[in-house]
């Protein structure tokens, strides 16, 4: 069977901080419970015992506005004053039936239900000599109304008031006995909960004493190990521990002591052969330095000569970029020219519609004019057969002929110049069409040539980077040349320190005390 010192010290503390737990889980449920029947308590007092004493109180005050009432309508003589004090009355009697019927439907003991029946019982007498009181008054029967008021209703009225007063001095004897009863729950709760804190509190100082101790022991062994094997002593025994995780640890410091004998026995015998080995690496690395060294000469010579041939194609590849904006330039002029012939030969179109219409248009006035001379004509002869009466018109007629002969010869003048203006428009329409042919073809010449222009950019940009490429790996051929010869030159510092570290290791493994063989 384990004892408490073979426990794992997870499974002890987890023992201790379980116990600790529990015992404030319980101090915690019992504090809950506790609170929850002072809550009902608190919850009892303030909403009922208070509740009922607010509005017992509340029932006292609107029956004292109406007794003031009832004063001003005994002592009032003007009407309106009367009426106004009536309507108050009305209003807080409303209010009075409504505060009783919710102190009726509250939960009540025998007594405290005894002294509202008393408080109902008064108000019941109260209520019809009031209420014949008012009537009175507002019949201007204000003499009557006034000896209603002072002999029977006043007493009446004192007795609703004491039957009040009974009431609520029960209800605040019930609230103060409520609240002494909370008080003293409260009390025992804090009593019991510091009882079970106390009880929890020795038992985990227990526990944790054990643990304690379980645990210090265990690293006070440890502790005397690690100071005597970093002392150098590796002969000494280990103590044996429990099963627990600190006696694993003793038995790996006992496994860790015994490597070390065997690492610092071979440490000793391997450290000579180290400083042999050293001393050639360093030899070696002499000659591998000085290789390094002439290598790094050749990549610095190939470097530079790929920059100025990467500098070459970089300023080739300019005057194709170059070359190719200029020929974009000229392909856009192109362009734009032969957009410009295009318009122009739209509106050399236009020109030559409008000539044909207004070609059209004189052949019209020319048929007008024809037709004005015959009418002319056959006004002249109706005028010859008028006779001395016609002359007159005749002369007319001959005007008109006249001009119309003229219009005639003017129509067709403008229709011969339109013709011809036809023609010459057509025959530069013709021109503009050969010079759009040849402008498209220009264009399409230039953008063959743009196209050629861009793939030689391309490929000088490609050259460029290839190049540039090449440069970067020399480049860093070189730097990684550099670096290793860097790196030869420290390494056979590094083996030249290794050949006097491994002396002083030496030296140092020799203060280890190791047990005698038998």
């Amino acid at each position: 069977m384990k004892t408490w010192s073979d426990l794992r010290i997870g499974l002890k503390l987890g023992l201790g901080f379980a116990l600790v737990m529990v015992a404030t889980a319980v101090v915690a449920v019992f504090g809950r419970y506790a609170l929850e029947g002072v809550g009902g308590q608190v919850h009892e007092l303030v909403e009922h015992r208070q509740a009922s004493v607010g509005m017992a109180r509340d029932v006292k005050d609107e029956l004292n506005v109406v007794a003031r009432g009832v004063r001003n309508v005994a002592l009032l003589d003007d009407r309106k004053q009367i009426d106004a004090e009536i309507e108050r009355i009305r209003g807080c009697e409303t209010r009075i039936a409504g505060l009783l019927e919710r102190l009726q439907a509250g939960d009540r003991d025998g007594e405290a239900g005894r002294r509202l029946d008393a408080v109902q019982a008064s108000r019941t007498a109260y209520t019809p000599l009031l209420t014949r009181a008012l009537e009175l008054a507002a019949a201007d029967r204000s003499d009557e109304a006034r000896d209603l008021l002072l002999k029977e209703v006043r007493p009446v009225q004192a007795a609703y008031l004491k039957s009040l007063d009974a009431f609520v001095e029960h209800e605040v004897l019930r609230m103060q006995a409520s609240a002494s009863d909370t008080e003293a729950a409260i009390a025992r709760a804090g009593t019991v909960m510091l009882l079970v804190a106390l009880a929890a509190l020795g038992c985990g100082s227990a526990l944790a004493w054990l643990i304690t101790r379980s645990v210090t022991r265990p690293l006070r062994s440890a502790l005397q190990v690690t100071e005597r094997v970093s002392a150098g002593d590796l002969s000494g025994p280990v103590p044996a521990g429990s099963a627990d995780e600190l006696g694993v640890l003793l038995r790996s410091l006992d496994g860790m002591q015994a490597s070390l004998r065997q690492l610092v026995g071979g440490v000793r015998g391997n450290a000579e052969s180290v400083a042999t080995a050293s001393a050639e690496i360093a030899r070696g690395n002499q000659d591998l330095s000085q290789r390094t060294e002439e290598q790094a000469g050749a990549l610095q010579q190939t470097a530079a000569t790929m920059e100025q041939l990467g500098a070459t194609v970089r300023q080739n590849a300019e005057n194709a970029r170059e070359a190719n904006s200029l020929a974009h330039g000229a392909s856009q002029a192109a362009l734009q020219g032969g957009a410009a012939v295009d318009e122009m030969l739209g509106s050399m179109k236009g020109i030559t519609t409008s000539s044909r219409e207004v070609a059209e248009i004189v052949g019209v006035i020319d048929s007008i004019a024809f037709q004005t001379n015959i009418l002319a004509l056959n006004a002249a002869v109706e005028s010859a057969r008028a006779g001395e009466a016609g002359r007159g018109f005749a002369v007319v007629a001959a005007e008109v002929r006249t001009l119309a002969q003229r219009s005639a010869d003017s129509a067709r003048q403008i229709r011969t110049l339109i013709g011809q203006s036809v023609e010459r428009i057509d025959a530069g329409a013709a021109q503009a069409e050969r010079v759009g042919r040849t402008m498209h073809e220009v264009v399409q010449a230039i953008g063959r040539v743009t196209t050629v222009i861009e793939s030689i950019s391309a490929a000088s940009t490609e050259q460029s980077d290839g190049i540039s490429q090449v440069g970067d790996a020399v480049g860093q051929m070189d730097t990684v040349t550099q670096q290793n010869a860097a790196l030869v030159e420290e390494s056979a510092a590094a083996a030249e320190s290794l050949r006097v570290q491994a002396t002083q290791l030496v030296g140092a493994v020799s203060r280890f005390q190791l047990p005698q063989p038998a």
